[in-house]
């Protein structure tokens, strides 16, 4: 887990207010593996289309938005569902390569793989006989 550290600041929890979107931390695994770390997102209502995820100066970024809409000719008497936006941030080591990382999202599950550089991953040294 020394590969990331998560960077919450700005998202908050649902309110109760209708019809006004809201930023949520989206829940999240992450495991790893030798050679890279995965990264498992939970974004329900998020297409392919409103994701957006970016790498800057060293931090992953993973946006996506709900978008609710009212059909024509009608107006809400009650209204529970509200827009949102999933915001999470993470702050990548050295160890990944940031330029191979890949990204799927699935039924509003995004999966992303982080590989590690070559030259951060475990590797066993072959012992000689004298």
């Amino acid at each position: 887990m020394n590969e990331i550290n998560r960077q919450d600041a700005g998202a908050s929890r649902p309110t109760e207010q209708a019809h006004r979107e809201e930023t949520l931390l989206p829940a999240v695994d992450i495991q790893e593996q030798n050679d890279a770390v995965h990264i498992v997102a939970d974004m329900p209502g998020v297409s392919r289309e409103s994701l957006v995820i970016e790498v800057d100066n060293g931090v992953l970024s993973m946006e996506g938005e709900v978008r609710i809409t009212m059909p024509e000719g009608l107006s809400p008497l009650y209204a529970e569902v509200c827009a949102q936006r999933y915001a999470r941030r993470f702050t990548l080591s050295r160890e990944i390569d940031s330029e191979a990382i890949a990204a799927r999202i699935d039924n509003g599950v995004v999966h992303l793989t982080l590989p590690r550089r070559d030259t951060h991953r475990k590797r066993r040294i072959e012992v000689q006989a004298a």
